[in-house]
């Protein structure tokens, strides 16, 4: 149930869904395919909580289920739990000035929960259905990090000397510049008169040492001019050397960046000046520690802002709903289509004038899940976390490439439960890939939920297409054999359940969201029970 946005991974089997959400219940009026031929089920009495021998849930939305009874009744007699479809993500509660509502989200809670169903919590980080609007507020423009440098603007100090720096070479062509003309801002500058063209050493003014982290990135950014023109000059740092190209100088005040590699745990910049015959003036100097990612360069304190933001979040909800919510999805498709890497800005495809996109991992990096988990865990020590993601019974690299990323997360420490498997699939989605998905999860000895299935029977789209018998038939048969596999490859104790994705075909997100005709659930839009829910009630009854 997507307003917007999801991937088309097979042009002729299957459509790729991310699943698990809407920005509304009913963006606009979708007239439902026409009624697959009646069917009579030859069980009658039993449901698909009862036959089971672990939890049923389906995905809802809050209309249908706080409005309509047949719709609240069906879940109510067939499922144990409720998984929210959009109302307890990060864009149904956090408001554009970062403030929480939970209003439809508890509405919907106390719903389900006072019918006797769980709910289970979905889903803590995405990349979507986020307020984005909120999150790029805190990263637009330019945000400087902390100032790891020591008396920058040279106002302390007395004479020609100044704190927290030391004349290496050249001491006395350094001066301190006093005046408007020679002042950017304060009563002080550093000023450096070089009477003839030398090495660059040959003048230097060097910074003490402060803290760096190696591997880190660093930018220095100050402020020049020159009494004449065409000068030039160069910074370096210590305590091991690296250089930044020659820098030219005009009359006038300009902004002068440049980054570098932390290479010790303590580090200082130089500035090299006796290469050019000048005199020069230098104000504001700061070092800023950078983190970069996807090619460029992220500040600190916009770091801290996400990693707050995040945190802020899972604490909220998770806190609201403690004790309650006995599981999460704390991380939501983190891996991209096609490489299987880790999600990013360059690898994720966002759909023109989407405003809900957010990639954590260009703030936070590779270890963004890890963070996640520990927020959650220390939020309601007591919840189930998982991890969940899209198309691993269809995509083999995406699988492997999910499964050595909670390895990786797990050896780092995360408090990772278990793995959910969408399954958003098609009649023709390969039986063989599906057993080989179930084993290769349960051999991380996890538990393991199918936490959003349906089955289309129209994947290829085509037009004019009703549900024949033969279709339907072959559906039910999917779902039996779904249900089957996950019971023959999934060990009884990592079985944390299985939830079907909508209710009837008529709610489907797949029809309302995606526009396509199909009859991808259990129930026809006249809640009577389709081909499809014999086949997963007969499998659960281990026929």
């Amino acid at each position: 149930m997507k307003t917007s946005h999801n991937y088309l991974l097979s042009v002729l089997l299957l459509t790729s869904v991310l699943g698990a959400c809407s920005k509304s219940d009913k963006p606009d009026e979708v007239t439902p395919p026409p009624l697959p031929p009646p069917v009579t089920p030859t069980d009658t009495i039993t449901t698909l909580k009862g036959a089971a021998t672990f939890p049923i849930g389906f995905g809802i939305d809050y209309s249908p289920f706080m409005y309509d009874q047949s719709y609240k009744g069906t879940v109510v007699r067939e499922g144990d739990n409720v998984t929210f479809g959009y109302d307890m993500k990060h864009g149904a509660i956090v408001r554009n000035d970062g403030t929480f509502d939970f209003t439809r989200a508890d509405a919907l809670f106390n719903s389900a929960t006072n019918a006797g169903l769980q709910v289970f919590g979905h889903t803590l980080v995405w990349h979507q259905n986020q307020n984005a609007t909120y999150l790029k507020s805190l990263v637009s423009g330019t945000v400087v990090g902390p100032n790891v440098l020591l008396n920058g603007d040279f106002e302390s100090g007395s004479g020609n000397d100044f704190t927290n720096w030391s004349k290496y070479n050249g001491a006395a062509s350094i001066s301190a510049g006093s005046g408007a003309g020679e002042v950017r801002n304060g009563t002080r500058s550093f000023k450096a008169a070089t009477a003839t063209n030398g090495d660059y050493w040959s003048v230097q003014l060097a910074s003490d040492l402060f803290n760096t982290t190696v591997g880190t990135t660093y930018k220095i950014s100050f402020w020049i001019k020159a009494a004449a023109a065409n000068g030039k000059m160069r910074i370096s740092t210590g305590k091991t050397a690296s250089y930044s190209p020659d820098f030219a100088t005009t009359t006038g005040w300009s902004l002068v960046e440049w980054t570098f590699p932390a290479k010790d745990d303590e580090s200082r910049i130089l500035f090299d000046m006796g290469g050019t015959s000048n005199t020069y003036f230098i104000d504001d100097v700061t070092v800023t520690s950078l983190t970069a990612t996807n090619g460029g360069t992220i500040s600190s304190e916009e770091v801290a802002k996400v990693d707050t933001a995040m945190s802020r979040f899972i604490r909220a909800s998770m806190l609201r709903y403690a004790g309650k919510a006995k599981a999460w999805d704390v991380v939501n498709e983190p891996m991209s289509d096609g490489t299987g890497a880790l999600r990013n800005e360059s690898n994720t495809n966002v759909p023109a004038g989407a405003t809900d996109y957010f990639m954590w991992t260009k703030y936070l990096g590779r270890d963004y899940a890890l963070k996640a988990f520990q927020y959650a865990k220390n939020a309601d020590p007591g919840a189930l976390l998982f991890i969940n993601d899209y198309n691993l019974e269809y995509s083999t690299r995406k699988l492997d490439s999910l499964i050595a990323y909670v390895t990786y997360l797990k050896g780092k420490g995360a408090p990772i439960d278990g793995i959910g498997t969408q399954m958003h699939m098609s009649i023709s989605t390969s039986q063989a890939a599906i057993i080989d998905m179930f084993r290769k999860l349960a051999a991380t000895g996890l538990k393991i939920r199918v936490s959003e299935l349906d089955i289309r029977v129209n994947p290829s789209d085509q037009a004019g297409f009703t549900a024949t018998a033969t279709v339907l038939t072959q559906q039910s048969d999917m779902y039996n054999f779904i249900v089957k596999s996950y019971i023959q490859n999934v060990p009884e104790a990592q079985r944390h359940g299985l939830t079907i994705w909508g209710v009837t075909d008529a709610d489907s997100w797949i029809v309302n969201y995606m526009k396509k005709t199909d009859f991808p659930l259990l129930f026809n839009s006249n809640y009577s029970k389709k081909p499809a829910f014999e086949g997963m009630l007969n499998a659960l009854k281990g026929k």
